[in-house]
């Protein structure tokens, strides 16, 4: 029963976030953060960063907190990784040694590794930018119940002009890649500060 619970309180984290209204209009809602230890699989990917492929066993040893977005978004992503931010800066040396933040696009066509890259870099918090075909981008988003849709522009518009609507939930790994904790949003960095410690140890 509670495995149930858990996981319709996944599936409704990642689908009913699914949004693309400007930050401003929307009604802020209180940080949840979900355990989510036995319902999702293990971290497991091979996409590509800027200078080469980066893939889930690259990063075991570390504490991965997973988000995804793309570069152009203009209100859900970069709060959500000024908010990354924050929360890294409030931890110690050795636990931010521990730690990994990985934006991975949803948005492959716009988002190249050095767009992608130069982007999270301007975050200040060592996070690494990953993107793929679209292939791989619906397949991870699949693997962890991530929502999100393109629209297609219209024939005769800018190809390169169109909406992206996604969640803006925040996965977190253990050290060993174990599927742990599942954030609602990164609005309040203490709670989440409080949930992921125990893992940076």
């Amino acid at each position: 029963m509670l495995k149930s619970l858990l996981s319709i309180a996944v599936l409704c984290t990642s689908t009913v976030l699914l949004t693309h209204t400007p930050a401003m209009a929307q009604e802020t809602k209180p940080t949840v953060v979900y355990n989510i230890g036995g319902n999702l699989p293990d971290l497991e990917f091979t996409l590509q960063g800027v200078d080469k492929p980066v893939s889930a066993s690259d990063l075991k040893g570390k504490v991965v907190m997973v988000f995804f977005g793309y570069a152009s978004c203009p209100d859900i992503c970069p709060t959500t990784m000024a908010e990354l931010s924050a929360f890294r800066d409030e931890l110690s040396d050795a636990e931010k040694d521990k730690l990994q933040i990985v934006f991975i696009s949803v948005d492959p066509h716009r988002d190249t590794p050095a767009v992608l890259q130069a982007y999270v870099d301007a975050f200040h918090n060592g996070a690494i930018g990953l993107t793929g075909t679209d292939k791989q981008i619906a397949e991870i988003a699949k693997r962890y119940r991530v929502a999100y849709q393109i629209e297609k522009p219209k024939p005769g518009d800018d190809p390169l002009n169109y909406e992206v609507m996604h969640a803006q939930g925040v996965y977190i790994f253990d050290t060993q890649g174990k599927a742990k904790l599942l954030a609602s949003n990164a609005d309040n960095t203490e709670l989440i500060k409080e949930k992921t410690r125990p893992l940076l140890k």
